[in-house]
């Protein structure tokens, strides 16, 4: 059965919606299905589609009026499984660079996060760079993180959701345990793995306890979950922003870029912009009234 396209956006708005109505008409999308409601936190409307157009234009007046538009199966199934990054993903931010702030030198380190984050340094060389410009800082620094982090929107209700209807939920991150755990908890997941930083004398020692988890482990957890569970790589949805989520997103039955930096926007044809993380729900083939809250 041929494609149909999703449009979301958060938070709704009238102006939204007479948006999305007059792209439909422009672009001659038939059988229109409004999957939120008024009390959702993000538009999601799905449409047929009747002739071919140019998807990219599309996407780029959508985006203009801050709604994401992606491709779908219009009979897909919710996934069995979801891996999904931490950083700038689930939570706002990233939570290195809320720690080097904490000590004082943010600037330094968030210039190397962003550079990785874009593909233009490799993971590993960038984490040893900037645990090394916070040796000696207090450990305490670390609790003032994890009260400070903020989930981003959608991320309970996606959890929730995917949990309620039998779905295996894991955190995987190239951050660190001490908040992955927390965060975990939080939102309810099945499990975290992340890496594990040094601590000496209740010190930052500077570097993390290998073997360290990047890109590779990210795509490595995928398969092995995804054997674990005895399901097929299809049967799983993996989200993340940055350049080491790609290989992950990318093996993926759904990888979706969330927030997803322009090195991932690039390879990763599904892409969440402008919506909270409940658009991960609707692209499955949820509607609102599925939503656990």
């Amino acid at each position: 059965m041929q494609a149909c396209i999703l449009f979301t956006a958060s938070p709704p708005s009238p102006e939204k919606h007479a948006a999305i109505t007059s792209l439909c008409q422009q672009y001659n999308l038939e059988q229109s299905q409004i999957l939120s409601d008024d009390a959702c936190s993000c538009i999601a409307v799905r449409s047929a589609i009747s002739a071919p157009f140019d998807f990219a234009y599309l996407r780029e007046q959508a985006g203009q009026h801050q709604i994401d538009v992606n491709q779908i199966d219009p009979e897909a199934k919710p996934k069995k499984l979801l891996i999904a990054d931490m950083d700038a993903t689930i939570i706002r931010g990233e939570s290195l660079d809320e720690l080097a702030a904490l000590a004082g030198i943010g600037e330094e380190i968030s210039q190397i996060t962003a550079r990785a984050m874009a593909g233009e340094l490799d993971f590993e060389d960038a984490l040893a760079a900037r645990l090394t410009l916070l040796k000696g800082q207090p450990a305490s620094l670390l609790d003032t993180v994890a009260e400070n982090t903020q989930i981003t929107p959608g991320a309970r209700v996606l959890v929730k959701t995917m949990r309620a209807n039998g779905a295996a939920c894991y955190l995987i991150s190239g951050g660190f345990t001490f908040l992955t755990s927390v965060i975990a908890e939080k939102l309810g997941f099945t499990g975290h793995h992340a890496n594990q930083l040094a601590i000496e004398d209740g010190q930052l020692a500077g570097y993390a306890e290998p073997p360290i988890l990047g890109k590779q482990a990210k795509y490595d957890f995928l398969n092995h979950y995804t054997k674990l569970m005895q399901i097929e790589p299809f049967s799983s949805l993996c989200v993340g922003d940055g350049a080491n989520d790609m290989m992950m997103l990318q093996a993926a039955g759904m990888g979706v870029a969330f927030e997803g930096k322009p090195a991932l926007r690039e390879a990763i044809e599904i892409q969440i912009s402008y919506s909270d993380l409940t658009a991960l729900l609707y692209l499955q083939g949820y509607s609102y009234d599925n939503f656990s809250h």
